[in-house]
């Protein structure tokens, strides 16, 4: 049946409780077999108190100091891989949250800038993600983060969680010095799983993220977990839901 990019988008606003499929998913007939995901950091890991920290020490700007910290954050990592200028993504985030703050007019003292950046060290993962990476990898799947998160931001979440020996060595974008969606980045996973590109699907948490993995020819899930509208970037993903349950499902279909 033909689904339209109108139906797509009403779907994924509406947060769909089962994963969405396209026609075109490399589980079509004469494609391989899935062997690896290759996962952002967002999928697994929640963020959600980084923002309520924000708004803790921060009554009533929180939800703006956040969505400006957030936006810069992502914007100083595409600037500074377009002009040649890496920095890690700790450093990125802490210079992200000081423009944000002072955009706001927020006196953010080095306590206060240092207890919310501690907070990135405290994150765990989602409540679903446990069973379904065990699910996964019962299934045969490798598994690893490719993620602009540093590694030491990727052991915590780990370590906080309970998740280890579940994944791989951390593709952080550290090892390329480029962050996503820079072609660059999504190589890692070629290079590390050591098989073909429609063998690995790639499951991202923003929108942009799985368009920028279709760009480079990934099967894509966007774990869809803020019923976020599909990015008018001229592709959409291979299949979406709301949680990692979905991206099981999706992967392990016959």
């Amino acid at each position: 049946m033909l689904l339209n990019r109108r139906t797509f988008t009403a779907l994924a606003a509406a947060g769909a409780a089962a994963a969405l499929v396209l026609p075109d998913r490399a589980h079509a007939a004469g494609r391989p077999s899935f062997k690896a995901i290759a996962f952002d950091g967002f999928p697994i890991i929640d963020p959600r108190p980084v923002f309520a920290r924000v708004e803790e020490m921060f009554p009533g700007k929180g939800a703006e100091l956040s969505a400006s910290w957030r936006t810069r954050q992502f914007e100083y990592s595409w600037l500074r891989t377009l002009g040649g200028r890496y920095a890690d993504f700790w450093r990125v985030t802490e210079e992200a949250l000081m423009f944000a703050a002072r955009s706001m007019k927020i006196e953010l003292s080095p306590e206060q800038r240092d207890r919310l950046m501690q907070t990135y060290l405290e994150l765990k993962a989602w409540p679903d993600v446990s069973a379904a990476l065990r699910q996964l990898r019962d299934a045969g799947l490798r598994l690893a983060f490719l993620s602009n998160f540093t590694a030491p931001m990727l052991d915590a979440a780990i370590r906080n969680s309970g998740l280890e020996g579940l994944l791989e060595d951390h593709l952080s974008t550290d090892k390329v010095q480029a962050f996503k969606p820079d072609a660059r980045a999504y190589q890692m996973g070629l290079d590390a799983f050591g098989v073909r590109k429609e063998e690995i699907v790639f499951a991202a948490f923003a929108g942009w993220d799985a368009a920028g993995a279709k760009w480079f020819g990934y099967p894509t899930f966007w774990v869809n977990r803020a019923s976020a509208p599909v990015e008018e970037l001229g592709v959409v993903p291979d299949g979406i839901g709301s949680g990692l349950q979905d991206l099981v499902n999706f992967v392990t279909a016959g």
